[in-house]
């Protein structure tokens, strides 16, 4: 277990956040795009070919990273393995970027960046609900689940579900461009995150103020959505504020009918996403307390 580099990747992104270099992220999008343009196909094979190329790409240039920070000083190695594996964890942007609904003068704008739903005609209500499924979600996304594979694998573990992940986000969707491309992205993302998104769950419903209720809803709702993983912390969240969560939403200008999760005692408001947003401070604590007695056992 990688604890060390864990913690210390943690504590870079926390108070140093983005680099002001192009991110590893945005390579990886870039390898994406031009197999896409040379060799999309809508068929299973293509996109099969660019899961196993990327992976391969991504493992083969972070253990050699690995392999030369070797030669190094190991305080040295660990910094510098530590400041690359802050890339792949997110959670000062997550918060900075769905804080912003808050904030900004045109929230339906900046969601836009956040979410692949249609924002044009979103009502208020709408709009958190979605920064709340957004925050929930890439809670796992974005910060448990790179996590967790640092902790298995060390570099080459962030930087491989970086990868997935980056691909279950351009090309893993059921459209008429995608369907059968993108189904080997979305089957090994769904893979990967299965376990992350049940810790994340887990983890929210610990922060909640009303456990109980949020255990309940995390029960009876994690499996309605058609994510096998994504319906996990976003019920668990819901539980935890009183509220629901789900429902139908517009992709590419059709109308997904989804299932509602949680109890709606409360209205979905800017308070409700502040207050799920005040999380930040435990899941904080929480995640450095248990890397610290990792690093004490280990």
């Amino acid at each position: 277990m990688f604890f060390e580099l864990a913690i210390l990747a943690y504590l870079v992104d926390l108070f140093f956040g983005e680099f002001p270099c192009k991110h590893p992220v945005v390579w990886m999008g870039d390898f994406i795009s031009a197999f896409e343009r040379r060799f999309y196909r809508d068929r299973i094979l293509p996109g099969a070919l660019l899961v196993t190329g990327l992976i391969a790409l991504t493992l083969l240039i972070s253990t050699t990273l690995v392999y030369l920070c070797g030669f190094l000083p190991a305080w040295m190695s660990l910094i510098i393995l530590a400041i690359f594996a802050s890339t792949g964890l997110a959670m000062n942007m997550l918060h900075a970027s769905v804080a912003a609904l808050l904030t900004a003068k045109q929230p339906k704008q900046a969601l836009r960046y956040l979410v692949s739903r249609d924002t044009e005609d979103m009502s208020d209500t709408q709009i958190y609900k979605a920064g709340l499924e957004t925050w929930a979600e890439n809670l796992s996304d974005g910060v448990i689940a790179p996590l967790f594979y640092l902790l298995l694998f060390g570099l080459p573990g962030i930087a491989v579900y970086k990868a997935i992940n980056t691909m279950d986000s351009m090309i893993a969707y059921k459209t008429e461009r995608y369907f059968y491309f993108g189904k080997t992205a979305a089957i090994v993302d769904d893979i990967a995150n299965y376990i992350p998104a049940r810790l994340t769950a887990l983890l929210i419903v610990s922060l909640a103020t009303d456990k109980q209720r949020a255990w309940q809803c995390l029960r009876r709702d994690g499996k309605k959505m058609e994510s096998p993983n994504a319906g996990y912390p976003i019920a668990a969240m819901a539980g935890a504020l009183g509220v629901a969560l789900g429902g139908d939403a517009r992709y590419h200008g059709q109308v997904k009918h989804k299932p509602t999760l949680g109890l709606p005692i409360h209205p979905v408001d800017k308070s409700a996403l502040n207050q799920a947003l005040q999380m930040k401070m435990g899941i904080n604590i929480m995640i450095l307390a248990l890397l610290a007695i990792g690093v004490g056992l280990s």
